[in-house]
């Protein structure tokens, strides 16, 4: 099967092996994600940063052929459970007529200390 792959531009792609996204066949698997803006900034509020992960995960679907409609599981990250009503509100303005399954996870950090939440999703086209 072909196997389709999305940079987000990352420079550390190259280095730790990743892609953003994946597709092979029909299923695409989108890696978690983030949200950094293009010159690097990160909004502190939890729900800008759901919203723009989501953005970057649609844009990645888009890519290889695929949109929120085709998602079938996510992957919510967030390192305060108390943040998490904030992102599960963008969530669901994404996801509400969708409904894939979704997992809330608190973790005790992100790579980024400035990033609050991390966003994975899996679809099938």
């Amino acid at each position: 099967m072909e196997r389709q792959v999305v940079s987000s531009g990352n420079p550390m792609e190259p280095v730790v092996g990743y892609s953003r996204a994946v597709r092979v066949g029909d299923r695409v698997v989108v890696a978690g994600t983030c949200a950094v803006w293009p010159d690097g900034s990160v909004d502190p509020d939890p729900g800008v940063q759901a919203r723009r992960a989501l953005a970057i995960i649609g844009d990645a679907l888009a890519e290889v052929g695929a949109s929120f409609a085709d998602v079938v599981r996510t992957r919510i990250f967030v390192v305060d459970a108390a943040d998490f009503p904030a992102v599960g509100e963008v969530h669901g303005e994404v996801f509400g007529a969708i409904r894939p399954a979704c997992s809330g996870v608190v973790v005790k950090a992100l790579l980024d200390p400035r990033w609050k939440v991390e966003i994975e999703a899996d679809a099938v086209v």
